[in-house]
């Protein structure tokens, strides 16, 4: 009964609230709209001001994470450069070296001598000696040459290291390995 009549009480002291007359309100209401007054503006600062604050940090930690891996990628990179410098010295000279030992439009006719007397040289008989039409490739150009040589292994052995030893660069590929005596188109090409 006493509960009730506090509840009874606390009621009466709310009901009999006047706006006008603040000073007449009891201490614990002062208290009770101080706290809810000092919890709206709280929540309101924290919902409004501080809330987006905090998306913008986690943007902001997460830009500084990949900035990081960044700057670190960079630094080794900045580390090493003078490493880098000299190997590009050294790639772009090996480069200028290969690039030499191209052979120019004037020199293909005497290359491909050369390629016939490194067959014969080699002891190898020819049957079939047909340069194809050049290939334009990214700096270079191709003579792709059609060959068809008849002898035996090492004389073969032989024309391929001739060629491979001439001071100009000359690819061999597409080779066919036949055994000799059934037909001219049977031998080593």
């Amino acid at each position: 009964m006493a509960a009730a009549t506090g509840v009874n009480k606390l009621v009466e002291d709310i009901r009999g609230l006047d706006i006008n007359n603040l000073g007449g309100w009891p201490k614990w209401i002062y208290v009770v709209c101080i706290l809810l007054l000092v919890s709206a503006l709280g929540y309101g600062g924290f919902h409004y001001l501080i809330k987006p604050k905090q998306a913008e940090l986690r943007q902001a930690e997460a830009r500084e994470v990949a900035l990081r891996k960044e700057f670190e990628k960079k630094q080794k990179k900045v580390a090493n450069l003078d490493a880098y410098r000299e190997q590009l010295k050294e790639m772009e000279r090996r480069f200028g070296k290969m690039l030499r030992q191209l052979p120019s439009k004037a020199e293909i006719a005497n290359l491909l001598t050369d390629i016939s007397h490194t067959r014969a040289a080699a002891g190898l008989d020819e049957e079939l000696f047909q340069p194809l039409a050049e290939t334009p490739r990214d700096f270079y150009a191709e003579v792709p040459t059609k060959m068809i040589v008849v002898g035996n292994y090492h004389q073969l052995a032989t024309f391929i290291s001739g060629i491979s030893s001439m001071p100009r660069i000359v690819t061999v590929h597409n080779i066919s390995i036949n055994p000799v005596g059934k037909s001219k188109q049977d031998s080593v090409k």
